[in-house]
């Protein structure tokens, strides 16, 4: 693997945790959501990643695939009182656990953090190589 196909491999990643940090904060921006008009409630969404090839090295990357909604009931809450309460007094809110969220928020900001230190790593060493030749 050369050095400059880990810009490659590490760009690719740095864009997918970008994605995967977007979707987790638009999870968590409607963790709190009650159904709409239509009686549907926000349901959370996962990022999917695959390995891709980059280029004609035996390198890997990874990509977003897709991004899937949860098929997980919402949070039910019994209050008559609200609003948006069905026929036998529940509010339906979303189903996303801000717990787990705020883990993969982690996990994500985390694998972004340990990519950029790569790039830049691998960065250093490039300099040090040519600073070599002088």
């Amino acid at each position: 693997m050369s050095m400059f196909s880990i810009f490659s491999v590490s760009g690719s990643a740095v864009s997918a945790q970008s994605q995967r940090l977007n979707v987790v904060a638009s999870n968590l921006a409607n963790a709190d959501a009650v159904a709409g008009p239509d009686g549907q409630a926000y349901k959370g969404r996962q990022v999917v990643f695959q390995t891709e090839p980059m280029g004609s090295e035996a390198s890997s990357g990874v990509r977003v695939t897709s991004i899937k909604e949860s098929n997980e009931p919402g949070r039910k809450v019994h209050n008559p009182s609200h609003p948006s309460a069905d026929a036998q007094g529940y509010v339906t809110y979303s189903n996303v656990n801000p717990v787990e969220e705020m883990v993969n928020m982690i996990s994500a900001s985390r694998s972004y953090q340990n990519n950029v230190e790569v790039m830049n790593t691998a960065k250093t060493l490039l300099l040090k190589t040519l600073q070599m030749g002088q």
